[in-house]
């Protein structure tokens, strides 16, 4: 695999070098594990269909588009409360 070099403040380099160093990791490894770890909106939409299926096939329930928006609506509330409390210990420290 060919190295690249990607620009960013240093701000953001010296945050992302924090959470590597308090991980027990590199920052190249940080970089690889949020890559790996962050989706597409394809591969999102790719997953909540395969999930779909799965529910309707080994369970019979047929998620319906409004139940799949709620479920989104939830959860972006429960990321943002994480953050927020996450802040909070941050700030508190």
């Amino acid at each position: 695999m060919a190295d690249v070099m990607i620009r960013v403040p240093a701000e953001v380099r010296d945050q992302l070098a924090a959470v590597a160093e308090a991980r027990g990791t590199s920052l190249r490894a940080l970089m690889q594990e949020i890559a790996a770890q962050t989706l597409t909106p394809d591969q999102i939409r790719e997953r909540a269909d395969r999930t779909r299926s799965l529910l309707a096939e080994r369970f019979g329930h047929y998620v319906t588009d409004e139940e799949s928006a709620e479920m989104r609506r939830k959860m972006r509330e429960a990321t943002v409360a994480h953050r927020a409390a996450l802040a909070e210990t941050e700030s508190s420290r």
